[in-house]
């Protein structure tokens, strides 16, 4: 009979032989290494599940209770980490409808180790189902991660993600939570194809859909197309706003090597879960907070990778606000100065030529941060990450295979990182620009502005002949950005007019304060600060009027008087309200602008919320 308090068993201690790695990246240390002889080692009693189940009042007894209702023998769990694998894991989530079965996965590591798992469902945000679009919902999934990790009577946690704002907003629930943490990528999906054609999904999206416009190819091979473009689970396999966050998160230190890059539905993508599951119980035993691993060292490292990617102008907003949650100031103006300290080394899509799949082969992020790392103080190298004692010692070892995807120092794809920072009268707080993924020939230019008030009147009429638009125009789309969107939806990429499409016209300047896929391209100038809703300099242009775009100067300029400015200020009017009630209301009330990141100022506030009481 189990007696009513029983006393925890002794937690099983790791091997001092390490257990054999099975990172993807056979190039790599192993990601399991023998802890240090002096590493401290938690007891069960220090545990922070012990509050829960390990104590001799009533709570406890209640808590052991249920958890037998569970089903679960005390042997099982007592006295042993208690990991939680936060899994978004969704039916109508194509980029993660494998997560299911990796998190079992996660669990054999963790049971392995000698922790107990429990597998926990979170809002699932898919880039490609939710309206008005995910970004609205990214403070939600950070808000319930944090208090989950909060509330609950967990050690430590295996954060399960990938979908472009899924990556953020666990991290930065995780980070505000502080427990040990282990991200696990979700992978991207297998490249496309379609007839002779390797695809990339969203960008080849985009191109063929101005192909139809343009006459070029007719619904049959857009029917094709459709059940080609995306044959796997996984997420984008271009270097969009996914590839980009989850390298991002392993550039910071929090996956084990190599994960970020594997593709979804590859056996090593599964061998890398069950090994994340390993290392959160060492993490949990070593007690190696988030805290410990996400440093100012790296956040700069991470936004070195992005640029150095040539990754998603998205990563800017949400590493600003990652950071904040991790008590680090990152601003646009660290962005544009190690942008100028970085060349573009993958030649990915949409700015390059490759797939994630071929950037795995080619030694994914580990050959490519090794190849990066002999860029003289550009990575901090002495910082720990949850596999290593430093990045110097995760990278030790780490190889290029194919010079072609990832190129060496003396053969960049661009001599500077691949997103530009654009001030002036026109984004007095801050514009970006992905200039490595546009024509050059639009990089300095002048054009007569077109200005559409959003998104629904400029699908309606942007083929209107009436609005006389030109190769030279100049696109502005206004009311689009955090407050405006709501939810600053992926607008950027503005389209092009059916006429110029017929005439070869590919690219054009347009402007907005709306974000754009990272599978996009062209040149759009993105995330304009402050945005138009709120009465941002946006909110003043009228067409015709020229707005002039200098990437090289690092300028945007609506070339309008100030006096006329004033007097136009003067006349707007603020737009009404866009939610009466709900999350919306809230949303409208806390959310800040594109260039702090657009978090809710109460979470991103300073201080630290107290530890509930377990009884």
């Amino acid at each position: 009979m189990t007696p009513a308090t029983p006393q925890p068993p002794a937690t099983p201690q790791p091997s001092a032989t390490p257990q054999p790695s099975t990172s993807p990246q056979p190039s790599t240390s192993p990601a399991t290494p023998e802890a240090p002889a002096a590493t401290p080692r938690r007891t069960p009693e220090e545990l922070r599940s012990h509050q829960w189940y390990g104590t001799d009042g009533l709570r406890s007894f209640s808590h052991r209770a249920r958890t037998r209702q569970l089903g679960y023998l005390p042997q099982e769990h007592l006295g042993k980490p208690v990991i939680a694998i936060l899994n978004t894991w969704s039916d109508i989530n194509p980029c993660h409808v494998h997560l299911r079965d990796r998190a079992q996965a996660v669990k054999r590591g963790v049971w392995q180790a000698g922790g107990f798992p429990l597998e926990f469902p979170v809002s699932t945000l898919s880039e490609t189902f939710q309206k008005p679009t995910p970004m609205l919902y990214r403070n939600l999934l950070a808000m319930e991660t944090e208090e989950l990790l909060r509330s609950y009577p967990v050690d430590g946690a295996v954060l399960m993600g990938g979908c472009d704002k899924s990556t953020p907003a666990l991290l930065m629930g995780a980070a505000t939570a502080d427990l040990p943490t282990v991200f696990v990528p979700a992978g991207p999906m297998l490249p496309g194809h379609w007839r002779n054609e390797v695809l990339g999904s969203g960008t080849d999206m985009w191109k063929y859909w101005d192909d139809k416009r343009a006459g070029l190819i007719g619904d049959c091979e857009m029917s094709e197309l459709e059940s080609g473009l995306a044959r796997s689970p996984g997420h984008c396999m271009t270097m969009g706003t996914a590839s980009t966050l989850t390298a991002a998160a392993e550039a910071l230190g929090v996956t084990v090597p190599g994960a970020s890059s594997i593709p979804a539905v590859d056996s090593g993508h599964e061998r890398m879960a069950a090994d994340s599951g390993l290392r959160i119980v060492e993490l949990v035993r070593q007690d190696l907070k988030l805290s410990k691993i996400l440093t100012r060292e790296a956040y700069e490292d991470a936004v070195a990778t992005v640029l150095a990617l040539g990754g998603s102008t998205n990563a800017v907003i949400h590493l600003i606000a990652m950071a904040g949650r991790s008590g680090v100031r990152l601003t646009l103006d660290d962005f544009d100065r190690i942008a100028r300290t970085v060349p573009v080394l993958a030649d990915l899509r949409p700015g390059g030529r490759y797939l994630m799949e071929d950037f795995y082969f080619a030694g994914g992020l580990p050959g490519f941060l090794a190849e990066l790392a002999q860029l003289k103080d550009v990575l901090h190298l002495d910082r720990p990450t949850v596999a290593h004692t430093t990045l110097r010692e995760q990278l030790d070892g780490a190889l290029v295979h194919n010079p072609e995807v990832i190129r060496p120092l003396d053969n960049p794809r661009a001599s500077e990182g691949g997103v530009a920072v654009l001030r002036g009268n026109l984004c007095p707080d801050g514009a970006v620009i992905k200039h490595i993924a546009c024509e050059q020939r639009l990089l300095e230019h002048t054009g007569p502005a077109v200005v559409f008030d959003d998104y629904k009147t400029m699908q309606a009429t942007i083929n209107d002949p009436a609005l006389g638009i030109t190769e030279d125009s100049v696109l502005v789309l206004r009311n689009a950005g955090p407050l405006g969107g709501p939810g600053m939806p992926e607008y950027g990429m503005l389209p092009i007019p059916d006429h110029l499409l017929k005439k070869g016209v590919r690219d054009m300047v347009r402007i907005s304060d709306a974000r754009m896929s990272g599978t996009s391209y062209g040149a759009c100038v993105l995330h304009i600060a402050p945005e138009s809703y709120v009465g941002g300099p946006l909110a003043l242009v009228h067409t015709g009027d020229l707005i002039t775009l200098d990437v090289e100067a690092r300028t945007l300029r609506l070339e309008v008087d100030d006096a006329e400015l004033e007097r136009r200020r003067a006349a707007w009017t603020p737009p009404p309200p866009r939610y009466a009630r709900g999350y919306g209301a809230l949303y409208q009330e806390q959310m800040t602008q594109a260039d702090t990141g657009c978090d809710f100022r109460f979470l991103a506030a300073p201080g630290v919320d107290p530890e509930p009481y377990a009884g």
